[in-house]
């Protein structure tokens, strides 16, 4: 293989991956809280629910926002419209 035909990956995790890192501890930490605490905490996990709903119809998500201006390399799902192909 030569070098032109290599691809390369971005270097460290990708807005994608922190998105759906970041979703899922804080669904997890959420579902924690509730059983210690106070059965309130169930609705930070229906707010990441209803976020990633309307991230996977609209495509924007704050959190990749954030992450993309502090330089974050683009994954495929929440890439700006014009990295689309």
């Amino acid at each position: 293989m030569t070098t032109s035909m290599a691809t390369t990956a971005p270097r460290g995790p990708t807005v994608d991956q922190w998105v759906f890192r970041m979703a899922g501890l804080f669904v997890l930490l959420s579902l924690g809280l509730s059983q210690l605490h106070s059965s309130n905490w169930l609705w930070v996990t229906a707010f990441v629910g209803a976020n990633l709903l309307q991230a996977s119809f609209t495509g924007l998500c704050p959190l990749a926002v954030i992450l993309r201006k502090l330089g974050v390399a683009p994954g495929a799902a929440f890439c700006a419209a014009s990295d689309r192909r």
